[in-house]
């Protein structure tokens, strides 16, 4: 099968295209011939040099993928092949590839409604602004919640997750992206280049921070006492926390299959939408992650696999 891998740390000229055997599920685990994956930060994060030592190279990046089940372990009883899942993959997968062995646990059938390539963007970002506003914001109908940098791929996905949670929500994004915001749901959209959201919200129960940075220091003085920070970028001062009695926590997001479905059903029965902003071939990614990295992305950016 073929597998897009980095050899070494570097730009995105490092990836490159390589044939490997195709990989044999474990009991628990399903063997997914992947038609689309989907590209995060993480990726060229990693890429860049970060999270892995040099000694595990080479590797193969991306960790979400829609497809069809070719394969199931012994002890499988949730799928069977033919199946349309989507996936989050663990750390030690990689979605850049024509074939994948993953547990069936981080499996659900995928979006009814969404080819492979929506549905592709969903498992990660989708996840991460999941767990982050309801597992580690505690976020509930009649709170009122800031996303910053709302209209990215974990962004799009918070605003609608609050929304169908029956929260108020508040966006930071770019002045291009205010209606998009607004469309998603949010009942503010704030242009983070032309406005200070301090001078306009406050209130507030839980911050998602996606950006880190000032932006997240100036965050402390809209939230009410007892309000959460939560972030993907940066751990948040602890100090700053107990001088407003308030919460600040960093968290990484987990594989969940039962999740997955959750949102499945968001997406079927159109409460949540699906923004994809470029979709290049397997054997562009590089130029893919170049995109994603280098541009101001709507959305998600996906390879096309099959």
């Amino acid at each position: 099968m073929q597998s897009v891998r980095i050899h070494a740390f570097g730009g995105p000229e490092v990836l490159v295209l390589d044939t490997l055997p195709v990989p044999n599920p474990q009991p628990d685990e399903i063997l997914i011939r992947v038609h689309a994956a989907g590209i995060n930060p993480i990726d060229y994060k990693i890429r860049n040099g970060g999270y892995f030592p040099e000694d595990r190279l080479p590797i193969t990046l991306g960790r979400d993928v829609s497809g069809v089940v070719e394969r199931c372990g012994d002890d499988v009883d949730a799928f069977k092949p033919g199946d349309a899942v989507y996936a989050m993959l663990a750390y030690d997968r990689g979605g850049y590839a024509e074939l994948v062995a993953t547990r069936a646990t981080d499996c659900a059938i995928k979006p009814q409604r969404l080819d492979h390539a929506h549905a592709a963007a969903v498992p990660l970002a989708a996840l991460t602004a999941w767990q982050g506003i309801f597992d580690h914001g505690g976020l509930r109908a009649g709170h009122r919640i800031l996303v910053h940098g709302a209209t990215g791929g974990v962004g799009h996905f918070a605003v609608q997750f609050a929304r169908t949670r029956g929260a108020t929500v508040f966006a930071t994004c770019s002045g291009r992206d205010v209606d998009f915001a607004r469309s998603l749901g949010a009942e503010q959209a704030i242009d983070y280049k032309t406005q200070r959201f301090e001078d306009i919200v406050r209130d507030i129960d839980v911050v998602f921070d996606l950006i880190g940075g000032e932006t997240q220091e100036r965050s402390w003085t809209v939230l009410n006492e007892g309000g959460r920070i939560v972030s993907t970028v940066q751990q948040p001062s602890k100090e700053k926390a107990a001088e407003r009695n308030a919460s600040g926590t960093r968290y990484m997001t987990k594989p969940n299959g039962v999740q997955l479905a959750e949102i499945a059903r968001l997406i079927d029965d159109r409460s949540v939408r699906v923004e994809v902003d470029k979709v290049f071939p397997l054997q562009e990614a590089a130029n893919a992650e170049r995109t994603l990295e280098q541009e101001h992305v709507r959305g998600k950016v996906v390879l096309k696999v099959a």
